[in-house]
């Protein structure tokens, strides 16, 4: 009985010699970082600019196959789009005509029954 108390003291010292290792291992590197930090000894990792043919001013420059440059904003007005959204199922008269839906009918278990009117 008595060699089993022995087996667990030292397991429970070789734990705290581990844990005192950690924790002295990571003050370390705080003082280290600190030591740096004094002596000026950072380096600032900057990007470069890439050059480009563009002009520098404030207008901005005009997308591929359009003349006139970009749409004007408005305030509080809903945002241009070029071209037109189509929906993704043509109507009755443009699939007579042979257009196809843009994407598939949703399987039978994802339609929702018909909503009641009250």
């Amino acid at each position: 009985m008595r060699s089993r108390s022995t087996h667990e003291e030292r397991l429970a010292a070789r734990d705290m010699a581990l844990g005192v290792a950690i924790v002295v291992t990571g003050l370390v590197m705080c003082g280290v970082s600190v030591m740096r930090l004094a002596h000026g000894q950072t380096q600032i990792a900057q990007t470069t600019v890439a050059q480009t043919s563009a002009p520098k001013s404030g207008t901005p420059s005009v997308p591929a196959g359009n003349t006139s440059g970009p749409a004007e904003a408005k305030p509080g007005g809903t945002r241009p789009t070029t071209p037109a959204p189509e929906p993704a199922k043509p109507d009755n008269s443009a699939q007579k005509a042979g257009a196809q839906p843009a994407l598939p009918p949703a399987p039978a278990e994802k339609i929702a029954p018909p909503i009641k009117a009250k």
